[in-house]
């Protein structure tokens, strides 16, 4: 094979993010970068992902090292980064090696916490850019599309991002248990926490009616509340929110407890023991644990989320081996295809089909004129020969003679208009 796959670049797995936050492309930039890149003349296509676990340059190059050296000398010169520093640091996948890594980048089986769905639509963007900028050609317009697909294949046919793996989310999962549906709930947030903004944040996102923020300083409630489009609340007025709400988030930074059973019965009270689902993030605890022991009150503090979260992660972990297998099955596929592209297996490729052809249609026509004799017979099998060879020298010789993209371009052309890769599933 005359080009290679090549992936160059920084990720999570060996770059501390001082180093790939120094070498993060913004996507504006992506357009001069890929178009710097594409101008060395062994870089056949391009195309880059700059997430803030990763900064991936994708390749078609014929000469690796020198494409190595290119996008190494691309990098240090666009970004505040020594050369040293990414040598250190840089990591390279190639042919085989890079179709799987693409594909499981895709499939989020490379992320942190495997399973998350976000990178799926940066790669998509980070590929449409490409495409405008016109550095994706016929190899990398069929990878990432292939990427995408095993993506959707690894959703829908494993288990990988179905379980919650951040405490924030494992709130929500559980809240979803609680309550049969949360489009007509309201949260409430006690404390302006990290995490207690996250736990709401992701509530909001999956569909809870409304948000009520309350903290000790009233002024930071506002500010909070602002972000969310939520109403803000002073703390004097807790047992009133206690009322209205039907999830509420402790994360303050109180030593004592900001709830207690008492509160809380009282207002189970008032609300006619409508389910009450309290979930305390805040570390000394905000609320107290005989609050447990209440009917209709279901309190569950950080150790329990992780302790969900930890059981979902090993559920994904078992999930993302299945999707593994999914992986190496379309990367085999996707090689079959790419090894289609070379010059000599599609021309015998399209000689074997077009003289299938040849024949049966002879046949059928010899078929339907049985008074014609041997000598007439053989003379239409020798014209219809040289017919298909008249017919297939110009393009071939067309083929052999063009190299780098236009060979794939033609290549590839072939092979769907004549239709030499019967099975292969169109992206």
């Amino acid at each position: 094979m005359d080009s290679e796959l090549l992936i160059v670049g920084v990720n999570h797995h060996w770059s501390p993010v001082e180093v790939r936050e120094r070498l993060a492309i913004h996507p504006d930039k992506v357009p001069t970068f890929l178009q710097r890149l594409t101008r060395y003349r062994g870089v056949e296509e391009a195309a880059v992902l700059s997430t803030c676990n990763r900064v991936e340059v994708v390749l078609v190059a014929r000469e690796v090292e020198e494409a190595v050296n290119v996008v190494t000398g691309e990098l240090v010169t666009s970004e505040a980064c020594s050369e040293k520093i990414l040598r250190d640091n840089l990591l390279e996948y190639r042919g085989r090696e890079a179709v799987r890594h693409l594909f499981r980048v895709a499939a989020s089986l490379d992320s942190l916490v495997v399973g998350e769905p976000q990178i799926l639509g940066q790669m998509k963007d980070f590929y449409r850019r490409a495409v405008a900028t016109g550095s994706v050609g016929v190899v990398l317009h069929r990878c990432f599309h292939k990427a995408f697909s095993v993506a959707k294949r690894v959703r829908t046919q494993t288990g990988v991002a179905n379980r919650a793996v951040s405490v924030s989310s494992a709130a929500v999962e559980l809240a979803s248990k609680v309550f049969e549906r949360l489009d007509d709930k309201t949260a409430l947030l006690i404390g302006a926490g990290t995490i207690g903004e996250l736990a709401a944040r992701h509530l909001l996102s999956h569909g809870v009616r409304g948000l009520l923020v309350i903290n000790r300083n009233f002024e930071r409630a506002v500010a909070v509340a602002k972000q969310f489009e939520a109403t803000p609340m002073p703390l004097e007025e807790l047992s009133q929110a206690l009322l209205w709400a039907d999830v509420v988030i402790g994360a303050t930074a109180a030593e004592n407890f900001v709830l207690t059973a008492d509160v809380v019965r009282q207002a189970l009270r008032q609300r006619k023991f409508r389910p009450l689902f309290l979930i305390d993030l805040s570390v000394p605890r905000n609320f107290d644990p005989k609050i447990n022991q209440l009917d209709q009150v279901y309190l569950f503090d950080i150790d329990d989320l992780a302790a969900v979260a930890q059981q979902n992660k090993e559920q994904r972990a078992r999930e993302a081996d299945r999707a593994e297998l999914i992986v190496e099955a379309e990367v085999d596929s996707f090689m079959r295809w790419w090894r289609s592209l070379e010059v000599t297996p599609t021309i015998v490729a399209l000689r074997e089909r077009l003289e299938r052809i040849r024949q049966r249609e002879v046949e059928q026509f010899l078929a339907s004129h049985p008074e014609l004799d041997n000598a007439l017979l053989e003379d239409i099998r020798r014209f219809s020969r040289a017919l298909l060879a008249k017919f297939l020298h110009s393009p071939l010789t067309q083929i052999k003679r063009e190299g780098g993209k236009k060979e794939k371009l033609y290549l590839a052309a072939a092979r769907r208009l004549f239709q030499l890769d019967p099975g292969e599933d169109d992206e």
